[in-house]
């Protein structure tokens, strides 16, 4: 399927032009609000998709801004407003975060999604179908 994805008019994600986007429906490798209206589609079939934050990246959990003090972040890190950071939290579970705010000797990590609380326009196309081996 050829896609682009546009969050309150400007165009945030698309497939490669000349190499559609891939994947197994039915198996929730994509958002549950896009795979359910792709359903029944077929071949040359295009259109819009609008999809919910509920059915896209869940609404903004505010649960999910943390507050660290900056000696927890790697020394090789200097942070700054809107950087993207990943690593591993006390339990070994892998995360990303982005910087929210930052002050003397704290600071504001956003673990939601990036698209968390959008919603989201997909421009679609589908461009070929193969059935699934299993």
């Amino acid at each position: 399927m050829d896609y682009t994805l546009t969050v309150d008019g400007e165009v945030v994600d698309q497939s490669p032009e000349g190499k559609p986007f891939q994947y197994i429906h039915g198996k929730g490798q994509i958002i549950p609000g896009l795979e359910r209206q792709l359903t029944g589609l077929r071949v040359g079939d295009s259109g819009e998709i609008t999809v919910t934050p509920e059915e896209g990246y869940g609404p903004v959990d505010p649960a999910a801004v943390v507050e660290i003090p900056k000696e927890q972040l790697p020394k090789t890190v200097t942070p700054e407003v809107g950087m993207a950071l990943s690593g591993v939290d006390p339990e070994g579970r892998p995360f990303r975060a982005r910087v929210k705010t930052i002050h003397d000797t704290t600071v504001t990590l956003d673990l939601n999604h990036p698209l968390a609380g959008k919603t989201l326009l997909f421009k679609i196309k589908v461009i070929t179908i193969t059935p699934s081996a299993s």
